[in-house]
């Protein structure tokens, strides 16, 4: 322990130096002075790590920590590895020989500070910034980068962790972000910065403010999306109550909402206050029920038709809507996405819509159903890794092949237009409207919608079982668990045998016949099985957090509607215990 507290207290020394301001300094003389030091090891004895995604960590000072010095060094990082892609001539929408970047944040603590760092650090390095007026979504940061033929981007945002953190996605110039080769490329140029490397305070006039006519851009995008206008016209007073978190979807959401046709639309006033303590939740995801506590009761008081929810950046969304008995049910990320693909397609064939190079993407943990309903209607899917950046990899793959319809993840993420390559909860939360329209307009409430889904394409229930295993022990367990798993896989899974097994790293499938190839664009640490039942478990190490993920798809036979759902629930959370058995979960 002594010497990785000696090594800890040179780290934090050279905080005391001239390149940190006053307060941080202060901060930090404080911590290596106190008796415990469990706060200057827990800020210290670790580089916050720049990821394939960027950055995100607790925020404070330290190598450990999110902070203007942090983000500076990342920056520059990210500044040296574009100025060395346009040496050898790696970009596609070079304008006047002049790298740009747009630069976005969300309403977290410091978000303006750290954006506003990150332009500072960019523009001293003769890179022209695009940095919005205040915080705005992050699909209209990824939408900025397209529509201004910019190179790559910043956006500030730790979408719905904790009030604690904050993070730094690095987006690339078709708008998604960063993949193989330039996130490895990325990473090794930071890791190489030291904070007397960062440029600050030169080049200003290369900042440039951006807001409105960006706003407007993108709202005009966001209404292509549209597929059935008349029956918005017709159910234009649907009840909508809608809450963006404290977040950014106060900017965009209600105004799209109106472009669209939408004219009863009521908003959660106390979190539409910009506040990156998020006050009147316990922490701002969506996919919480708490969270959507105080829309749910607004709902109630004003009879709403629905309660629709964007997290604190806005990329993801989450739909409440009244079951068969009038309760409050949250719709979960599977069945959100499953009811935009079915939507998608039905109308879009309804109304001659429906091109035979239409494509959907989902990942490969997202739900069977999807699967089934392209299928059905003949449209092609693709399955991707899980991340929106393998999705947006999906639409650039089959451009100019191939027309995207929508992608969708089974974290309460969608994507229905290629104009934005990342989620996104404007879009999505009009259309969602649209769908609520149109199963009222058919004497339908959404959740009726579907129930009708299920009863045309069979009922399954998904569910995801989080393994935690923290420290360094936890890693080194989990790997061995995978590990395991791969050497020892089930034969039967809650008595149904295994008939396929798909080895993402090896990029194998293996059936009774044999093996044959995975085509996938990259490996990756995932297991799945498949059972003779329909059953598909997916087994996956976070990548991010200390825990090991298991997903799991439980169909049950013979649905009929509405008065079957909570029968079939139970059966298929019978099947799930047997399945957690199995696996010694």
């Amino acid at each position: 322990m002594n010497n990785e507290l000696d090594a800890v207290m040179a780290k934090a020394q050279l905080w005391l130096g001239d390149l940190y301001d006053a307060q941080t300094q202060a901060e930090v003389k404080a911590m290596m002075e106190a008796d415990d030091k469990t706060p200057l090891v827990e800020a210290f004895y670790r580089d916050l790590e720049f990821g394939t995604g960027g950055l995100r960590g607790i925020m404070g000072v330290g190598t450990n920590r999110m902070n203007k010095y942090v983000v500076a060094m990342a920056t520059q990082g990210f500044a040296n590895y574009l100025l060395k892609v346009q040496r050898e001539g790696g970009f596609e929408n070079l304008q006047n020989d002049q790298v740009a970047v747009v630069v976005g944040h969300d309403c977290r603590n410091n978000g303006r500070l750290f954006a506003e760092t990150v332009a500072d650090v960019f523009a001293s390095n003769g890179i022209k910034v695009y940095l919005f007026e205040s915080l705005r979504p992050t699909p209209e940061v990824s939408f900025a980068i397209r529509q201004l033929k910019a190179q790559g981007g910043v956006n500030v945002t730790a979408s719905h962790n904790p009030k604690e953190y904050n993070g730094y996605k690095a987006y690339w110039e078709d708008g998604s972000q960063v993949l193989s080769p330039h996130d490895t490329g990325i990473i090794n140029e930071v890791n190489k910065v030291q904070m007397a490397d960062v440029k600050f305070g030169q080049n200003p006039e290369l900042i440039i403010t951006i807001g409105g006519e960006m706003d407007w851009d993108y709202l005009q995008a966001v209404k292509t999306v549209m597929i059935d206008e008349e029956v918005i016209k017709k159910q234009a007073d649907l009840n909508i109550v809608y809450t963006p978190l404290h977040g950014t979807g106060r900017v965009i959401i209600p105004e799209a909402l109106r472009s669209w046709g939408f004219q009863n639309i009521h908003v959660v006033p106390e979190q539409m206050v910009i506040d990156g303590n998020f006050p009147t939740v316990v922490s701002p995801n969506p996919e919480n029920s708490e969270a959507m506590t105080m829309g749910m009761n607004l709902g109630t008081r004003l009879n709403a038709d629905l309660v629709i929810a964007s997290d604190p950046d806005a990329d993801r969304l989450a739909i409440v809507c009244r079951n068969d008995k009038g309760e409050w049910v949250i719709i979960n990320g599977n069945q959100t996405a499953m009811m935009f693909s079915w939507y998608i397609i039905a109308n879009k064939k309804k109304l001659g819509q429906l091109k035979d190079n239409d494509f959907l993407v989902k990942t490969i943990v997202t739900s069977e159903l999807i699967a089934k309903i392209a299928k059905k209607n003949n449209v092609t899917l693709f399955d991707e890794y899980t991340g929106f950046k393998w999705i947006a990899y999906r639409i650039r793959e089959e451009e100019g092949k191939m027309n995207y319809i929508g992608g969708g993840e089974e974290s309460f993420g969608f994507l229905p237009f290629d104009k934005v390559r990342d989620k996104d909860s404007p879009a999505s939360i009009c259309l969602i409207c649209e769908i609520a329209a149109y199963a009222k307009e058919n004497g339908m409430t959404l959740y009726e919608l579907l129930m009708n889904i299920y009863k045309e394409y069979g009922f399954q229930k998904e569910t995801t079982i989080n393994v935690v295993r923290p420290g360094k022990s936890g890693a080194e367990e989990i790997q061995a668990m995978m590990k395991n798993f791969r050497e020892h896989a089930p034969k039967q899974i809650a008595g149904s045998k295994v008939v396929l097994i798909k080895d993402y790293q090896t990029l194998r499938q293996i059936t009774a016949e044999g093996e044959k190839p995975l085509q996938m664009p990259a490996t990756s640490n995932v297991l799945q099985w498949f059972t003779e039942s329909g059953l598909k478990v997916s087994v996956r190490p976070s990548g991010t957090e200390p825990k090991i993920k298991f997903y799991i798809e439980v169909p049950v036979e013979g649905f009929t509607g509405a008065a079957d759902y909570d029968p079939f629930n139970a059966k298929a959370d019978a099947i799930v215990a047997l399945i957690k058995k199995d696996l010694g979960l």
